[in-house]
C-alpha cells in the first residue's frame, strides 16, 4: 500500500481555498487520493446552489460530502458559504482522510470534520442529521441513493453526480438497465434522456420512504451529469410526484417523439407519422428539470462568489434558466437537415420563425445545435425547408 509520505503533492487555489493535492498524469480512481481538476466548474456551481439553498432556508445548514477525496468540495462549502455549522468530508480511503485533515488545517476551519467511513454507512448512521447530502462518486451514484433517501431530512437538498454517461446515454444499454432499472436511448438527445433516467431513478428510490423530489437545477456537462433536488415528504405529495414518471418514444426514421406518462402507460408500437417502430426509453422523469426561481437566485449570488470560472457558470445557468418550462427532449437542427438533405440555416433565424408561428422556443445547454420547443416536428421542418 502507498504510504502518505511517498506521495508527491502540490498546492492549488480554487475559490477561496488553498488545497494540497497529489500530483498525477491522468485522472483515475486508482490514484492514491482522488482529485479531478476538470470538476472545478461542478464545484463552483455547487457552491452557488448551496449558497442559494442556505439563503432560502435562512438558517444554519449541515452538509455531508460522502466522497470527499482531497476534501476540496466540503472545505469550499465550509469556507465560502455563510451559515454552514458543519461540513463532513467523508472517504473510505485513509490517505484521503489524512490529506483532507491537512487541508482543513491549512484553511483554518473549525466547521469541517474529516472521517473515514463507507458512504452508505455514514448516511445510515447519521439519519436526519444532514440538511445537504452530496453524492459525487467516481462512476455511478446508484448504490448510494437508497441510503441518502432513507437518511436525508424533509426540506433537505440532495445533490447527485453521475459520471457513467456511457451507460445513461445508451452506449452501453445493459449497465443502464442493471444500475438504474431503465432503458436508455442512443440518439441526438441522449444526454437529456440520460439525465431524466437519473432523475427518475432518484424519484422512484425516494418514493419508498414517502419522500418526493422537486428538481431545482440539472445539467449535463462534459463527462458527467449533475442534479439538485429539494426533498419533500408525505404519501400524497409523493404519489403526485410519481405522476411525472413515464417514457419517451422516439422514431429513428422521421425523428418524431412522444412522451407517455405513467409507470405502465399504453404505448403504440409504431410512430403515427411514418409507421416505423418506436424506440422507447424509460422509465424516466418527464417533469420539470429546471426551477426558474431557484436558477434566478443562483444567478444573483454568482457575482458575490470568488470563483475563477464565473463566466462559464453564468452562461450555463442562463441556458438552463431559458429551458425552464420547456417540454422534454429537443430537436437537433443539423439532424433534421440531414433528414431533409439540405444545408443548415442560421439557428437564430429558425428560432425567430418558430416564435412568429406562435410557439415557444429556446436553445438548450445539451447541444449547441439543439432547440427546445413546443412546435410539432412538421412545423419545424417546414420552417427549416423554407428558410431563405
Amino acid at each position: 500500500m502507498v504510504e502518505f509520505n511517498e506521495i508527491d503533492f502540490l498546492y492549488i487555489e480554487e475559490g477561496q481555498v488553498r488545497i494540497k493535492i497529489p500530483t498525477f498524469e491522468k485522472v483515475t480512481a486508482r490514484a492514491p487520493v482522488f482529485f479531478n481538476p476538470v470538476m472545478e466548474l461542478n464545484r463552483d456551481l455547487s457552491v452557488a446552489a448551496l449558497t442559494t439553498y442556505q439563503h432560502q432556508k435562512d438558517d444554519d445548514i449541515t452538509i455531508c460530502d460522502a466522497f470527499g477525496g482531497s476534501g476540496i468540495r466540503g472545505i469550499r462549502y465550509a469556507k465560502e458559504i455563510e451559515g454552514v455549522s458543519l461540513a463532513v468530508v467523508n472517504d473510505l480511503n485513509p490517505l484521503a482522510v489524512e490529506l483532507a485533515n491537512e487541508n482543513i488545517q491549512e484553511n483554518g476551519l473549525s466547521n469541517v470534520k474529516a472521517c473515514r467511513e463507507d458512504a452508505n454507512l455514514i448516511l445510515r448512521k447519521c439519519k436526519g442529521r444532514f440538511d445537504v447530502v452530496d453524492i459525487d462518486p467516481f462512476g455511478t451514484p446508484a448504490p448510494y441513493v437508497e441510503s441518502a433517501a432513507a437518511s436525508i431530512k424533509a426540506g433537505g437538498l440532495i445533490c447527485v453526480t453521475a459520471t457513467d454517461t456511457s451507460a445513461l446515454c445508451g452506449t452501453y444499454r445493459k449497465p443502464c438497465i442493471r444500475k438504474y432499472s431503465a432503458k436508455p436511448l442512443r440518439n441526438e438527445y441522449c444526454h437529456e434522456t440520460g439525465l431524466r433516467i437519473l432523475a427518475g431513478f432518484l424519484s422512484r428510490t425516494f418514493s419508498k420512504y414517502k419522500k418526493c423530489l422537486d428538481f431545482l437545477f440539472s445539467h449535463s456537462t462534459e463527462h458527467y451529469m449533475r442534479l439538485y433536488a429539494l426533498v419533500g415528504k408525505g404519501a400524497k405529495k409523493t404519489d403526485e410526484s410519481l405522476e411525472n414518471i413515464g417514457y419517451i418514444a422516439h422514431c429513428p426514421k422521421c425523428l418524431n417523439r412522444e412522451v407517455f406518462k405513467g409507470m405502465a402507460p399504453r404505448i403504440s408500437l409504431n410512430c403515427p407519422d411514418c409507421g416505423e417502430v418506436w424506440n422507447v426509453a424509460g422509465p424516466l422523469w418527464c417533469g420539470e428539470m429546471q426551477n426558474s426561481d431557484f436558477l434566478s437566485r443562483m444567478l444573483d449570488v454568482v457575482p458575490d462568489l470568488e470563483i475563477n470560472q464565473e463566466n462559464e457558470v453564468t452562461k450555463l445557468l442562463e441556458k438552463c434558466l431559458a429551458e425552464s418550462g420547456a417540454p422534454p427532449t429537443f430537436y437537433d437542427v443539423h439532424a433534421i437537415c440531414r433528414k431533409l438533405k439540405i444545408s443548415a440555416p442560421p439557428m437564430d433565424g429558425v428560432m425567430t420563425m418558430i416564435k412568429e408561428g406562435g410557439y415557444m422556443v429556446t436553445r438548450t445547454h445539451f447541444n449547441p445545435n439543439g432547440l427546445k420547443t413546443d412546435a410539432p416536428l412538421s412545423f419545424i421542418e417546414m420552417v427549416i425547408a423554407s428558410y431563405k
